[in-house]
């Protein structure tokens, strides 16, 4: 890639499409638990590597966003068994969105 492009990418918002169309309850289901659980893992991960560094510092952040997760997790579910209990298929759009920050 050119260093002119690698630049006008670096300077602008960058969309990646993760996920877009329509899915069986189960297939959404298997697509939202998948997705959500590897951000908890992420949070995991990276709490532990805070405690291997400093068993003493707060990890109140990282608790906080893992349980926050669990719960859209649950909530997904619930959209989830009522989606299969009405015969429905769900609809996902999922973008993720890159920039650079100072």
């Amino acid at each position: 890639m050119e260093t002119k492009q690698v630049a006008k990418i670096l300077t602008e918002t960058k969309n990646i499409q993760l996920v877009d169309g329509k899915f069986t309850p189960t297939e959404a289901s298997d697509l939202i638990t998948s997705l959500i659980n590897e951000k908890i893992n992420f949070h995991k991960i990276q709490r532990l590597k805070i405690w291997e560094g400093d068993h003493h510092r707060k990890t109140n952040l990282l608790d906080s966003r893992i349980d926050e997760l669990v719960e859209e997790k649950k909530i997904a579910k619930k959209i989830v068994a009522e989606a299969r209990s009405q015969g429905k298929n769900l609809s996902i759009n999922g973008i993720l969105q890159i920039s650079l920050k100072d």
